[in-house]
C-alpha cells in the first residue's frame, strides 16, 4: 500500500508539472502576440516622427508661399499639430493592441461612441471655442503684441489659447474672450497707420507763408524720428471754423505709433509757427465803449 500510495503520489506530482507547463503552442501564440505588439507600437512612433517632419516641412513651404505664418505662429501651429497627430496614432495603436489580449473593442467602439455623442450636445460651446481658436492661429488673424478691438473690447493681446483670448486694454483691464464670440476683429498692428494732425492759425495770419513754413519743417522730420515711413504730408485747409482756419497734415508712420508721432508734429509744429510770428488762435475778448451816454452828461 505504501508503495502504490508513493507512485501515486509521483504520478500526481508529474502530472501537475504537465499541467504548470507551457505548451509549444502558447510559446508559439506568446511570441507572435509580443511580435504584433512590438511592431505595432514601432510602427506608430515612425509614424509620429514621419508625421512631424511633414508637418514641419509643410509649414516652413507655406512661410515662403503666399499664405504668410509668423515665425511665432508657426511655432505655435506645429506643437498643436504635433500633438493631435500623436493622440491619433498612438488611440489607433491601442484599439489595434487591445484585440491581441483577446479584449472585444467594438463594444468600446459602440460605447464611446454613444458617450461621444452626449459629450458633444453638451459641450458645444466647447468645440465651436476649440475650432475657431484653432483657425485663428492658422490664419494668423492677429498675433501676441497686437492691438486689436473685438466687438467692445480693445486691447493689446496678451495670449491666444484654443480656447479664449487675453486682451488688456490700455487702462490696464484684463479682458478674457471665449473664441468662439470673436466673429470681427479689427488688428491694428498689421499695416502702417496714418497719423493726422490738424493745426489752427489765425484768418488774420498768412496762410500761403504758413503753408511754406510746415512744409520746409515736415521735410526734416524723418531724420528725427525713425517710425516715419515717409515725410509727413500737407493735405491743406481741412476746415474754416468760426476764429481760425485749420490745416491738416497726415503722415505714414509704422503700426501703432501714430499716436506718439502726432504728439510730436504737434509739438514740433507749434514751435516752428512761433519762430515764424504766424499767430495760433486763442481766445478773445473785444470790448466796445459807448459814448453816447458821456455825450447827454456833456450837453447838460
Amino acid at each position: 500500500m505504501g508503495k502504490l500510495n508513493a507512485v501515486d503520489q509521483i504520478d500526481a506530482a508529474e502530472k501537475t508539472i504537465k499541467d504548470n507547463m507551457i505548451t509549444q503552442s502558447q510559446w508559439d501564440a506568446f511570441l507572435s502576440a509580443s511580435i504584433k505588439i512590438a511592431l505595432i507600437i514601432i510602427v506608430s512612433v515612425l509614424a509620429v516622427k514621419i508625421g512631424r517632419k511633414l508637418i514641419r516641412k509643410l509649414l516652413k513651404v507655406n512661410a515662403r508661399g503666399p499664405l504668410q505664418v509668423s515665425e511665432r505662429r508657426s511655432v505655435t501651429l506645429i506643437k498643436l499639430m504635433e500633438n493631435v497627430l500623436a493622440y491619433v496614432i498612438f488611440f489607433i495603436a491601442a484599439l489595434t493592441i487591445l484585440p491581441i489580449f483577446g479584449v472585444e473593442i467594438k463594444g468600446l467602439l459602440v460605447g464611446a461612441g454613444i458617450g461621444g455623442v452626449a459629450i458633444g450636445f453638451g459641450a458645444q460651446s466647447l468645440v465651436k471655442d476649440i475650432i475657431s481658436g484653432f483657425f485663428i492661429l492658422f490664419e494668423d488673424q492677429f498675433s501676441v503684441g497686437d492691438y486689436i478691438r473685438v466687438q467692445n473690447f480693445e486691447g493689446t493681446v496678451l495670449s491666444i489659447g484654443l480656447k479664449t483670448t487675453k486682451i488688456r486694454s490700455g487702462t490696464g483691464e484684463l479682458h478674457i474672450i471665449q473664441n468662439g464670440m470673436i466673429t470681427e476683429v479689427t488688428n491694428f498692428s498689421l499695416h502702417n497707420a496714418v497719423a493726422m494732425v490738424d493745426i489752427s492759425i489765425s484768418y488774420e495770419g498768412d496762410i500761403e507763408h504758413a503753408q511754406s513754413v510746415i512744409e520746409r519743417h515736415l521735410v526734416t522730420m524723418p531724420e528725427r524720428y525713425e517710425d516715419m515711413v515717409k515725410p509727413p504730408e500737407y493735405l491743406g485747409i481741412q476746415n474754416l471754423g468760426p476764429s481760425e482756419v485749420t490745416l491738416r497734415i497726415a503722415s505714414e508712420v509704422k503700426p501703432m505709433t501714430q499716436f506718439k508721432i502726432s504728439r510730436a508734429i504737434r509739438k514740433e509744429i507749434k514751435e516752428v509757427l512761433e519762430r515764424n510770428n504766424i499767430e495760433i488762435p486763442y481766445p478773445k475778448m473785444v470790448l466796445y465803449k459807448q459814448r453816447e451816454a458821456k455825450n447827454e452828461n456833456a450837453n447838460v
